[in-house]
């Protein structure tokens, strides 16, 4: 059976974008992503990349087209409704990480389960309490038992890398958004940090949407989208 809206985790139709003044970014840009199925979006800098995530994100308005995010039209919620369906149903992964330097490592994995009651009863519901689920990803990603109470701050780029994983995966969201995650890192350490993240993807049902300029990582994905098939600019 073919999946429905209501069943995707992403879909976009007809998605169209242009900063004012500026020949459009994004053109006639259409994809479906089911639920736990992998897209490796790729291309130089400048060409819309990230601009595409934040739309997909709800940060930025949709200008042309319609977007649904597990079964939900983005241009039909408020700007309350789209920031609550960003926390319970997306995760981020940043380049730069984004984790709360002062927080604990512990505190930054379950900052989406103090905020969304949804993602705190998912971690339930797969682990059995939340302190299993902190478990099962600390061990999964390979962070040690000491680094837990230790300030976000004090940690290597590695280990900062893993505990912003460990954020976006708790409480099963429908789908992660990873930009340019492994960019600081050597080959070796990007090829096992991928098996990671996309074995975790695969065991929650979760997609995952990752923007990287490293084609090499692009065959570990269901499907790849280059930035030259919305924007022949690029």
């Amino acid at each position: 059976m073919n999946p429905t809206i209501n069943t995707l985790a992403v879909k976009i139709s007809h998605l169209e974008f242009s900063w004012p003044g500026q020949s459009p970014l994004i053109k006639d840009l259409s994809l479906a992503l089911d639920a736990g199925e992998s897209l490796f979006i790729s291309g130089p800098s400048g060409c819309g990349k990230s601009t595409l995530l934040n739309i997909l994100a709800g940060v930025i308005p949709v200008q042309e087209g319609k977007i649904w995010i597990h079964g939900r039209l983005l241009s039909e919620l408020s700007n309350t409704a789209k920031d609550q369906l960003r926390g319970e149903e997306m995760g981020f992964i940043f380049q730069q990480f984004n984790l709360i330097p002062y927080l604990s490592v512990t505190d930054n994995i379950l900052l989406p389960t103090y905020l969304y009651p949804k993602r705190l009863h998912a971690a339930v519901a797969q682990h059995g309490s939340v302190t299993h689920a902190l478990q099962y990803l600390v061990d999964r990603l390979g962070l040690s038992q000491s680094l837990l109470q230790q300030a976000a701050h004090q940690l290597s780029i590695g280990q900062q890398q893993r505990v912003a994983a460990a954020r976006a995966f708790i409480g099963k969201p429908s789908i992660v958004i990873a930009d340019e995650p492994t960019s600081s890192l050597d080959w070796n350490n990007q090829s096992q940090l991928m098996d990671l993240f996309l074995g975790l993807a695969d065991e929650q049902n979760t997609a995952l949407m990752m923007v990287s300029h490293d084609e090499r990582l692009s065959p570990r994905f269901d499907h790849t989208l280059a930035v030259n098939q919305w924007v022949t600019e690029c």
